[in-house]
């Protein structure tokens, strides 16, 4: 089994967990840590916290000001940056370093391991999307080959764990899938068109793939909110390979379906765990990520 390591801060560098508002452009400091190197923020249903993964562990966030807090739970492997909420607002569903994907409660208490039967075997399982109705999970399923990560397609499975479902096939990799808040499409990133990863989206029945961005930069991880006109993504400069941490990133914000003009709305020392996930508040007016800047030599 490919075995990864959670991540940690390095000497001298620090996580910030950002609120960016596309009305006004502006960005606000949510926590400052060095301690824990937090990612992949999710925002609550009812807005008042976000949860990250930071230390193989659940964090909640209060946006209040109060202090983080670690969300305890039990019978699941420490966590990685693909985590999603359940549209119920009580629940979140997981992807851990056993490869496997756990529904919890945001209270706390026992996972539940859902994936138990891929149709591949040893299919890793990367979480990403939960369709509008709760009924099917989207994940990103890797195949590996001599101990190294060969193939990334996107896929989905019932919330209970049955009838998986393959939509793209092949070598090209894919990532990053979740449902629009319609359930008509899921957006997910490829490198299927070009050789380096643009946006694209699917049907949820794996026909009428599209692609929606088409520069030069590497572009990784669409998310669209529960209501609003926007959409935002991660762009990784021309010629990364993957979706690699601390390099600076362009968060791209997208208005009413434009993806070819897309903007940027902040410049970020980050990468990966900036936003694996999606990140939107629940009126689609601000999202969160996260960035790890460093001191100065």
């Amino acid at each position: 089994m490919l075995v990864v390591k959670t991540r940690t801060l390095d000497a001298g560098q620090r996580c910030a967990v950002w609120l960016a508002s596309v009305e006004d452009q502006v960005s606000n400091l949510v926590l400052e840590t060095r301690d824990v190197l937090l990612e992949a923020p999710n925002w609550s249903l009812d807005g008042s916290a976000l949860y990250a993964n930071g230390a193989g562990k659940l964090w909640r966030i209060p946006l209040d000001g109060e202090p983080m807090m670690e969300v305890p739970l039990s019978a699941v492997p420490d966590l990685n940056n693909d985590h999603v909420l359940a549209p119920d607002g009580k629940h979140i569903y997981l992807s851990a370093y056993d490869w496997n994907i756990y529904r919890a409660a945001l209270d706390g208490g026992a996972a539940e391991r859902i994936t138990t039967t891929p149709p591949i075997d040893g299919l890793m399982h990367f979480l990403h999307g939960v369709s509008p109705d709760g009924s099917r999970l989207a994940f990103v399923g890797v195949e590996t080959e001599d101990g190294k990560w060969a193939k990334a397609n996107i896929f989905t499975v019932a919330s209970d764990g049955s009838d998986y479902k393959q939509l793209t096939f092949g070598s090209a990799p894919a990532d990053g899938c979740e449902y629009s808040p319609d359930g008509d499409w899921i957006y997910f990133n490829t490198e299927a068109f070009d050789g380096h990863a643009q946006i694209a989206r699917i049907r949820p029945d794996g026909v009428d793939l599209q692609q929606l961005t088409f520069d030069d930069n590497v572009n990784w991880f669409p998310h669209l909110p529960p209501a609003g006109p926007y959409a935002c993504y991660l762009a990784f400069p021309p010629g990364t390979a993957g979706h690699p941490p601390d390099v600076w990133v362009d968060l791209m914000l997208v208005a009413d379906g434009r993806w070819s003009e897309a903007r940027p709305l902040a410049r970020v020392y980050g990468g990966q765990g900036t936003i694996n996930v999606n990140s939107w508040s629940p009126d689609g007016r601000r999202f969160a990520y996260v960035s790890y800047d460093r001191d100065p030599a």
